[in-house]
């Protein structure tokens, strides 16, 4: 099997500026720094080009709307062309820590899917021509689901 990247990439590309989200994603916190990838993460990129960036409180989005042309130079350095043209800081949804990203806290359990969650997944999945693909969003979907109706936290 092929890998999905190219496909993937090529389909994204259709959608413009935002399809260099991707790279900009992945070199982020590097070009940034761990304290303000932390309370930082780019949200969009608009079809002007601009960077849309959620950031977790206020004072973030002013501090870093003054370190603006610092951080424009070094995207600009690493991703060139593909680089976002201005960027704009608002509090905004940031993403869970990477490390925290698949695992539960030591002594939990994520919740597991029940028939009723498999049989409500499988529905939704049942229109996707491939069967692997079909599989796997079914699996994510019953994931999703289960985790929806848990009390209890993961």
């Amino acid at each position: 099997m092929e890998s999905l990247e190219h496909e993937v990439r090529r389909e994204l590309s259709r959608f413009g500026p935002q399809a260099g989200m991707g790279e900009l994603v992945a070199v982020w916190p590097e070009l940034v720094g761990a304290p303000i990838a932390a309370n930082a993460w780019p949200a969009r990129i608009a079809g002007n080009g601009t960077l849309h960036v959620a950031v977790s409180s206020s004072a973030w989005a002013f501090e870093l709307t003054q370190l603006a042309p610092q951080l424009l130079e070094r995207l600009r350095a690493r991703l060139a062309a593909n680089a976002p043209s201005a960027l704009r800081f608002a509090v905004g949804h940031l993403p869970q820590p990477a490390g925290d990203v698949g695992s539960a806290p030591q002594g939990r359990v994520a919740p597991r899917p029940g028939a009723a969650e498999w049989v409500q997944a499988e529905s939704l999945a049942a229109p996707i021509e491939n069967d692997e693909l079909r599989r796997l969003v079914a699996r994510a979907a019953a994931a999703s689901l289960a985790r929806s109706v848990s009390s209890r936290p993961i």
